[in-house]
């Protein structure tokens, strides 16, 4: 997600206003994940699991759709999508805006599977699924507002629960949220419980980060949102954290609305605060970009930072820079471009996505549902 005052060009990669590209309908899923009111425990995973996870799955939408797809990957390096690029689940289905943004994904101790999704749709007034350019009014809630988000979790990757977090009814604190982008989430060892994280606003004031937890079920926040992280030049806003341990240390990649802007890193000693700001721009790109999440190539020492590269020309396009030390990042390109070794093999335009190792089986049940 970005937002920029007075700007019309967004970090959505279109140009809004009369010159904006014609955005279609999502089509018609012929298979879609199931939605269901309970699921079943899965059995414990096996000690040497983790090590078995040499497949990845990378979670992503589309501006064309507003939708969720899934991608995997036998190496790190080739995606195919599963459903031949057609969404997994249609967001007109499960959204309160008809559309979903910014899928993230991860692995609990419980070996569950826990998703999030921005419930947000840029295009509603223009596809006819609103009378108004936002779900509320934007000289009281800005650019962009929303007030839902969307959690979800599986066993298997095929059956899951949905629930909608309204977090201006959770809460006072909360009551006047303008926002609630890009959710997060992190196994917090210490309380046993998930700290999901997300950017929010007051109103239409600055966007920050803030985090609270989950209940086991993954249906609701159990904890007031906390900030995260405090940008050091007031009035700048930062969003699309994503927090990774590696070592002993917590690092937070964001965005922040600066100038320059793009990405950004912050470490800690611990998940919910005391990140240290570094003023160093992390992306290669000379162009906008959002969305960073880090991830490690299997049997490595070697970290992927991937982000969307919204400012990309002719159209948008995901971007990768490896690093071993945190400090030296080195530009692996984007999808299918000359000379990258990252490929996407049967789809385009993928927006703020989100990459976990998998097991090959886990790969091979999503293909076998898919494809039925």
């Amino acid at each position: 997600m970005r937002w920029q005052s007075g700007m019309k060009y967004l970090g959505f990669g279109l140009l809004l206003g009369s010159a904006t590209m014609a955005i279609a309908a999502p089509a018609t899923p012929s298979r879609q994940l199931d939605i269901v009111k309970h699921i079943a425990k899965a059995k414990p995973a096996a000690k040497d699991e983790a090590s078995a996870r040499t497949s990845y799955l990378l979670v992503y939408f589309k501006d064309e759709t507003h939708s969720l797809h899934f991608a995997t990957s036998a190496d790190g390096y080739s995606f195919t999508d599963v459903n031949d690029g057609v969404p997994v689940l249609n967001g007109r289905d499960v959204a309160e805006q008809k559309g979903i943004r910014d899928p993230y994904i991860m692995r609990g101790p419980d070996n569950a599977f826990y998703l999030a999704m921005t419930d947000l749709h840029i295009f509603a007034k223009r596809e006819g699924l609103r009378d108004t350019d936002w779900q509320r009014p934007t000289d009281s809630y800005g650019w962009g507002n929303n007030r839902s988000m969307i959690f979800m979790k599986s066993y298997d990757l095929t059956h899951w629960t949905l629930a909608s977090v309204t977090i201006d009814q959770l809460f006072k604190s909360t009551a006047n949220a303008g926002t609630a982008w890009a959710p997060e989430m992190i196994y917090d060892p210490d309380k046993r419980k998930i700290m999901v994280y997300f950017s929010t606003r007051n109103g239409k004031e600055t966007d920050h980060m803030v985090y609270a937890y989950t209940n086991d079920a993954f249906t609701t926040l159990t904890s007031e949102p906390r900030d995260l992280f405090t940008y050091p030049k007031p009035g700048i806003g930062t969003i699309d954290g994503d927090i990774t341990r590696v070592g002993d240390r917590y690092r937070l990649f964001y965005v922040a609305h600066d100038k320059p802007g793009h990405l950004r890193q912050a470490t800690s000693s611990r998940m919910d605060g005391g990140y240290v700001f570094d003023p160093a721009k992390i992306d290669p790109e000379t162009v906008g970009t959002e969305a960073p999440n880090l991830w490690r190539r299997h049997g490595t020492d070697t970290y992927v930072l991937m982000y969307d590269v919204f400012g990309a020309k002719p159209v948008n396009n995901m971007g990768f820079s490896e690093t071993e030390d945190f400090v030296h990042f080195r530009d692996i390109g984007h999808f299918n471009a000359p000379g990258s070794p990252m490929k996407a093999t049967n789809f385009t335009q993928p927006k703020h996505g989100a990459i976990i190792p998998i097991t090959p089986s886990e790969a091979e049940r999503l293909k076998t549902y898919f494809q039925k």
